[in-house]
Protein backbone atom coordinates (compact mmCIF):
# COMPACT_ATOMS: atom_id res chain seq x y z
CA UNK A 1 0.00 0.00 0.00
CA UNK A 2 1.67 3.16 -0.73
CA UNK A 3 1.44 5.99 1.94
CA UNK A 4 2.50 9.26 0.68
CA UNK A 5 4.57 11.02 2.68
CA UNK A 6 4.24 15.37 2.88
CA UNK A 7 6.82 16.44 0.80
CA UNK A 8 7.64 19.31 3.11
CA UNK A 9 8.65 17.28 5.77
CA UNK A 10 12.26 17.73 7.40
CA UNK A 11 12.19 21.26 5.30
CA UNK A 12 12.12 24.53 6.33
CA UNK A 13 8.57 24.56 5.20
CA UNK A 14 7.68 21.21 7.59
CA UNK A 15 4.01 21.66 9.33
CA UNK A 16 4.22 21.55 13.09
CA UNK A 17 0.71 21.11 14.80
CA UNK A 18 0.24 19.33 17.95
CA UNK A 19 -1.94 15.99 17.49
CA UNK A 20 -4.93 17.31 20.17
CA UNK A 21 -5.73 19.68 16.99
CA UNK A 22 -6.48 17.28 14.20
CA UNK A 23 -8.84 15.52 17.18
CA UNK A 24 -11.01 18.75 17.12
CA UNK A 25 -11.46 19.02 14.06
CA UNK A 26 -12.36 15.38 13.63
CA UNK A 27 -14.59 15.53 16.14
CA UNK A 28 -16.74 18.27 15.38
CA UNK A 29 -16.33 16.63 11.78
CA UNK A 30 -17.85 13.34 13.68
CA UNK A 31 -20.71 15.76 15.20
CA UNK A 32 -21.95 16.72 11.29
CA UNK A 33 -21.61 13.64 10.11
CA UNK A 34 -23.61 11.28 13.04
CA UNK A 35 -26.33 13.72 15.68
CA UNK A 36 -25.44 10.67 18.20
CA UNK A 37 -22.01 11.82 19.03
CA UNK A 38 -21.85 13.54 21.98
CA UNK A 39 -19.00 15.12 24.03
CA UNK A 40 -18.07 15.16 27.67
CA UNK A 41 -15.06 16.82 29.29
CA UNK A 42 -13.19 17.06 32.63
CA UNK A 43 -12.70 20.73 33.06
CA UNK A 44 -9.76 20.79 30.36
CA UNK A 45 -11.87 22.07 27.72
CA UNK A 46 -9.97 24.13 25.31
CA UNK A 47 -6.65 22.27 26.39
CA UNK A 48 -8.05 19.05 25.03
CA UNK A 49 -9.62 20.98 21.97
CA UNK A 50 -13.27 19.71 22.92
CA UNK A 51 -13.75 23.10 22.43
CA UNK A 52 -14.64 23.35 18.40
CA UNK A 53 -17.47 20.77 19.17
CA UNK A 54 -18.97 22.68 21.97
CA UNK A 55 -19.46 25.51 20.19
CA UNK A 56 -21.15 23.96 17.01
CA UNK A 57 -23.17 21.29 19.25
CA UNK A 58 -23.52 23.21 22.57
CA UNK A 59 -26.60 21.01 23.69
CA UNK A 60 -24.48 17.86 22.96
CA UNK A 61 -21.62 18.63 25.31
CA UNK A 62 -21.36 18.09 28.58
CA UNK A 63 -19.34 19.73 31.21
CA UNK A 64 -18.45 17.21 34.17
CA UNK A 65 -15.92 19.09 36.05
CA UNK A 66 -12.92 18.09 37.94
CA UNK A 67 -14.65 14.75 38.30
CA UNK A 68 -12.75 11.86 36.30
CA UNK A 69 -14.54 8.74 37.37
CA UNK A 70 -17.80 10.27 36.89
CA UNK A 71 -16.78 11.47 33.29
CA UNK A 72 -16.35 7.79 32.04
CA UNK A 73 -19.26 6.45 34.12
CA UNK A 74 -21.83 9.10 32.85
CA UNK A 75 -20.70 8.61 29.48
CA UNK A 76 -20.99 4.37 29.47
CA UNK A 77 -24.79 5.24 30.78
CA UNK A 78 -24.85 7.74 27.19
CA UNK A 79 -23.19 4.68 25.26
CA UNK A 80 -25.85 2.33 26.28
CA UNK A 81 -29.03 4.71 25.83
CA UNK A 82 -27.76 4.76 21.41
CA UNK A 83 -25.09 7.92 22.33
CA UNK A 84 -21.54 7.77 20.76
CA UNK A 85 -19.94 9.19 23.62
CA UNK A 86 -16.39 11.69 23.80
CA UNK A 87 -14.48 11.94 26.80
CA UNK A 88 -11.74 14.27 27.13
CA UNK A 89 -8.69 14.55 29.79
CA UNK A 90 -5.70 15.09 30.62
CA UNK A 91 -4.60 11.09 30.28
CA UNK A 92 -2.76 11.44 33.62
CA UNK A 93 -6.37 11.74 34.98
CA UNK A 94 -8.15 9.55 32.25
CA UNK A 95 -7.41 7.33 32.17
CA UNK A 96 -4.73 7.32 34.59
CA UNK A 97 -7.23 8.70 37.74
CA UNK A 98 -10.15 6.52 36.31
CA UNK A 99 -9.37 3.35 34.92
CA UNK A 100 -11.14 1.05 37.23
CA UNK A 101 -14.03 3.10 36.47
CA UNK A 102 -13.31 2.38 32.29
CA UNK A 103 -12.46 -1.42 33.05
CA UNK A 104 -16.40 -1.73 34.73
CA UNK A 105 -18.54 0.49 32.87
CA UNK A 106 -16.86 0.85 29.54
CA UNK A 107 -14.69 -2.39 28.72
CA UNK A 108 -16.68 -4.84 30.81
CA UNK A 109 -20.20 -3.87 28.93
CA UNK A 110 -18.42 -3.29 26.06
CA UNK A 111 -19.42 0.39 25.47
CA UNK A 112 -18.00 2.49 22.77
CA UNK A 113 -16.78 5.02 24.35
CA UNK A 114 -14.59 6.72 22.91
CA UNK A 115 -11.20 7.78 25.77
CA UNK A 116 -9.46 10.96 25.03
CA UNK A 117 -6.17 10.79 26.55
CA UNK A 118 -4.35 14.48 25.66
CA UNK A 119 -0.82 15.93 27.06
CA UNK A 120 0.43 12.28 27.04
CA UNK A 121 3.91 11.37 26.83
CA UNK A 122 7.46 13.58 26.70
CA UNK A 123 5.95 16.13 25.14
CA UNK A 124 4.11 17.53 27.59
CA UNK A 125 6.93 18.98 28.88
CA UNK A 126 7.29 21.69 31.79
CA UNK A 127 4.57 19.79 33.51
CA UNK A 128 6.79 17.75 34.79
CA UNK A 129 6.38 13.32 35.81
CA UNK A 130 3.16 14.01 37.46
CA UNK A 131 1.75 14.81 34.31
CA UNK A 132 3.93 13.42 31.49
CA UNK A 133 2.10 10.17 31.13
CA UNK A 134 4.02 7.13 29.59
CA UNK A 135 1.99 4.46 31.46
CA UNK A 136 -1.52 4.92 29.97
CA UNK A 137 -1.00 2.52 27.10
CA UNK A 138 -0.04 -0.63 29.07
CA UNK A 139 -2.88 0.58 31.19
CA UNK A 140 -5.04 0.43 28.21
CA UNK A 141 -3.94 -1.99 26.13
CA UNK A 142 -4.85 -5.37 28.82
CA UNK A 143 -8.10 -4.38 29.02
CA UNK A 144 -10.61 -6.34 26.97
CA UNK A 145 -12.51 -4.92 24.16
CA UNK A 146 -10.12 -1.75 24.53
CA UNK A 147 -8.79 -0.60 21.16
CA UNK A 148 -5.77 1.81 21.29
CA UNK A 149 -4.27 4.19 18.68
CA UNK A 150 -2.25 6.62 19.32
CA UNK A 151 -2.07 8.85 15.44
CA UNK A 152 1.27 10.07 14.46
CA UNK A 153 0.27 13.37 13.81
CA UNK A 154 -2.39 16.11 13.89
CA UNK A 155 -3.54 14.79 10.08
CA UNK A 156 -3.56 11.12 11.27
CA UNK A 157 -5.05 12.43 14.47
CA UNK A 158 -8.72 14.09 12.41
CA UNK A 159 -9.01 10.58 10.31
CA UNK A 160 -8.66 8.38 13.38
CA UNK A 161 -11.33 10.23 15.29
CA UNK A 162 -13.59 10.17 12.45
CA UNK A 163 -12.88 6.04 12.37
CA UNK A 164 -13.65 5.95 15.87
CA UNK A 165 -16.66 7.24 16.37
CA UNK A 166 -18.04 4.64 13.74
CA UNK A 167 -16.18 1.46 14.68
CA UNK A 168 -18.71 0.65 17.57
CA UNK A 169 -15.83 -0.35 20.19
CA UNK A 170 -14.59 0.94 23.43
CA UNK A 171 -11.73 3.01 22.26
CA UNK A 172 -8.72 4.86 23.81
CA UNK A 173 -6.53 7.51 21.77
CA UNK A 174 -3.19 9.41 23.09
CA UNK A 175 -2.27 12.39 22.03
CA UNK A 176 0.28 14.89 22.45
CA UNK A 177 0.49 18.66 23.97
CA UNK A 178 3.10 20.17 21.87
CA UNK A 179 3.52 20.65 18.09
CA UNK A 180 5.34 17.77 16.41
CA UNK A 181 5.86 17.34 12.74
CA UNK A 182 3.07 16.53 9.94
CA UNK A 183 4.68 13.76 8.00
CA UNK A 184 0.76 12.19 6.34
CA UNK A 185 -0.75 14.21 4.05
CA UNK A 186 -4.92 14.45 2.98
CA UNK A 187 -4.52 11.08 1.13
CA UNK A 188 -2.49 9.11 3.17
CA UNK A 189 -4.27 5.72 4.60
CA UNK A 190 -5.69 5.31 8.01
CA UNK A 191 -7.45 2.52 9.14
CA UNK A 192 -7.84 1.26 12.62
CA UNK A 193 -5.90 -1.95 12.88
CA UNK A 194 -3.60 -1.39 10.08
CA UNK A 195 0.40 -0.43 10.29
CA UNK A 196 1.92 1.23 7.15
CA UNK A 197 5.64 0.82 5.61
CA UNK A 198 6.94 4.27 5.15
CA UNK A 199 10.39 3.30 3.89
CA UNK A 200 11.69 0.22 2.39
CA UNK A 201 14.77 -1.46 3.66
CA UNK A 202 16.40 -4.19 4.36
CA UNK A 203 18.73 -4.50 7.34
CA UNK A 204 16.51 -3.80 10.34
CA UNK A 205 12.99 -2.77 11.28
CA UNK A 206 12.26 0.43 12.70
CA UNK A 207 8.62 0.44 13.99
CA UNK A 208 7.38 3.56 15.81
CA UNK A 209 3.86 4.16 17.18
CA UNK A 210 2.43 8.01 17.98
CA UNK A 211 4.84 10.82 17.70
CA UNK A 212 7.77 8.46 17.22
CA UNK A 213 7.53 7.72 14.25
CA UNK A 214 8.59 11.01 12.44
CA UNK A 215 11.77 10.59 14.55
CA UNK A 216 12.28 7.44 13.22
CA UNK A 217 12.10 8.57 9.41
CA UNK A 218 15.20 10.66 10.54
CA UNK A 219 17.10 7.85 12.39
CA UNK A 220 16.65 5.87 9.01
CA UNK A 221 18.62 8.56 7.13
CA UNK A 222 20.98 8.76 9.84
CA UNK A 223 21.45 5.06 9.85
CA UNK A 224 22.01 4.95 5.87
CA UNK A 225 25.08 6.58 6.47
CA UNK A 226 26.28 3.63 8.84
CA UNK A 227 25.73 1.26 5.81
CA UNK A 228 22.15 0.09 7.37
CA UNK A 229 18.82 0.29 4.71
CA UNK A 230 16.35 0.18 7.92
CA UNK A 231 12.69 -0.56 7.26
CA UNK A 232 10.26 2.49 8.86
CA UNK A 233 7.02 0.91 9.70
CA UNK A 234 3.68 3.23 11.65
CA UNK A 235 1.68 1.39 13.54
CA UNK A 236 -0.78 3.62 14.86
CA UNK A 237 -3.02 1.24 16.27
CA UNK A 238 -1.48 -0.71 19.12
CA UNK A 239 -4.08 -2.89 19.87
CA UNK A 240 -4.92 -4.35 17.66
CA UNK A 241 -1.97 -5.00 15.90
CA UNK A 242 -1.18 -5.09 12.35
CA UNK A 243 0.29 -8.53 12.52
CA UNK A 244 0.82 -9.63 9.12
CA UNK A 245 2.58 -6.03 8.68
CA UNK A 246 4.50 -6.19 12.04
CA UNK A 247 5.88 -9.91 10.46
CA UNK A 248 6.21 -9.63 7.40
CA UNK A 249 8.52 -6.36 7.77
CA UNK A 250 10.07 -8.73 11.14
CA UNK A 251 10.71 -11.73 8.74
CA UNK A 252 12.07 -9.59 5.49
CA UNK A 253 14.96 -7.68 7.97
CA UNK A 254 15.86 -10.23 10.35
CA UNK A 255 16.06 -7.30 13.32
CA UNK A 256 13.39 -4.89 14.68
CA UNK A 257 13.56 -1.96 16.98
CA UNK A 258 10.42 -0.08 18.29
CA UNK A 259 10.22 3.57 19.85
CA UNK A 260 7.59 5.17 21.90
CA UNK A 261 7.07 7.90 24.12
CA UNK A 262 5.96 5.43 27.15
CA UNK A 263 7.14 2.69 29.39
CA UNK A 264 8.79 0.15 27.54
CA UNK A 265 6.99 -2.23 29.53
CA UNK A 266 3.23 -3.34 28.46
CA UNK A 267 3.33 -0.49 25.72
CA UNK A 268 4.07 -0.80 22.65
CA UNK A 269 7.22 -2.69 22.38
CA UNK A 270 5.50 -5.10 24.77
CA UNK A 271 2.72 -5.72 22.27
CA UNK A 272 5.30 -6.43 19.35
CA UNK A 273 7.67 -8.60 21.83
CA UNK A 274 4.11 -10.83 22.74
CA UNK A 275 3.79 -10.91 19.00
CA UNK A 276 7.57 -11.90 17.47
CA UNK A 277 8.01 -14.38 20.78
CA UNK A 278 4.67 -16.30 20.01
CA UNK A 279 5.11 -15.70 16.27
CA UNK A 280 8.40 -15.47 14.95
CA UNK A 281 11.44 -15.15 17.47
CA UNK A 282 13.42 -12.54 16.51
CA UNK A 283 16.18 -10.03 18.00
CA UNK A 284 13.94 -6.82 19.51
CA UNK A 285 15.45 -3.59 20.52
CA UNK A 286 12.74 -1.22 22.79
CA UNK A 287 12.88 2.32 23.06
CA UNK A 288 11.37 4.67 25.23
CA UNK A 289 11.31 4.90 28.56
CA UNK A 290 13.52 2.74 30.48
CA UNK A 291 11.39 2.08 33.92
CA UNK A 292 11.73 5.59 35.33
CA UNK A 293 9.43 8.84 35.09
CA UNK A 294 9.47 11.83 33.07
CA UNK A 295 10.99 15.14 34.25
CA UNK A 296 10.36 18.83 34.06
CA UNK A 297 11.96 20.67 30.95
CA UNK A 298 11.35 21.56 27.63
CA UNK A 299 10.80 18.36 25.17
CA UNK A 300 13.98 19.54 23.51
CA UNK A 301 15.62 19.22 26.15
CA UNK A 302 14.41 15.90 27.76
CA UNK A 303 14.45 13.81 24.28
CA UNK A 304 17.74 13.48 24.50
CA UNK A 305 17.97 13.32 28.52
CA UNK A 306 15.90 10.07 27.71
CA UNK A 307 17.85 8.99 24.71
CA UNK A 308 15.08 9.59 22.38
CA UNK A 309 16.18 11.91 20.23
CA UNK A 310 16.75 10.79 16.52
CA UNK A 311 20.75 11.49 17.04
CA UNK A 312 20.77 8.99 20.15
CA UNK A 313 18.62 6.66 18.92
CA UNK A 314 20.95 6.11 15.61
CA UNK A 315 23.54 5.96 17.60
CA UNK A 316 22.33 3.29 19.78
CA UNK A 317 20.90 1.80 16.95
CA UNK A 318 23.74 1.30 14.79
CA UNK A 319 25.63 0.14 18.10
CA UNK A 320 23.31 -3.11 18.75
CA UNK A 321 22.90 -3.69 14.97
CA UNK A 322 26.66 -4.06 14.77
CA UNK A 323 26.64 -6.97 17.53
CA UNK A 324 23.34 -8.55 16.67
CA UNK A 325 23.01 -11.00 13.93
CA UNK A 326 19.92 -10.83 12.01
CA UNK A 327 17.14 -13.77 12.54
CA UNK A 328 17.23 -16.44 9.45
CA UNK A 329 14.58 -18.58 9.37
Amino acid sequence: MTYPLDPALFTDDMKLEPTRAGFGRGLRAAGEADERVVALCADLTESTQMHHFKEAFPHRFIEIGVAEQNLVTVASGLARAGKIPFTSSYAAFSPGRNWEQIRTTIALNNQPVKIIGSHAGIYTGKDGATHQMLEDIALMRVLPNMIVIAPGDSVEAEKATKAMANNGKPTYMRLAREKTPVFSTEDSPFEIGTAYVLREGTDLALMGTGTMTAKLLEVATELAKHGLEAEVVHVPTIKPLDNKTILYTAKKTGRVVTAEEAQIAGSFGGAVAELLTEKLPMPLLRLGMQDRFGESGDPAELFPLFELDPASMAKNIAAWAKVTHRYHQ
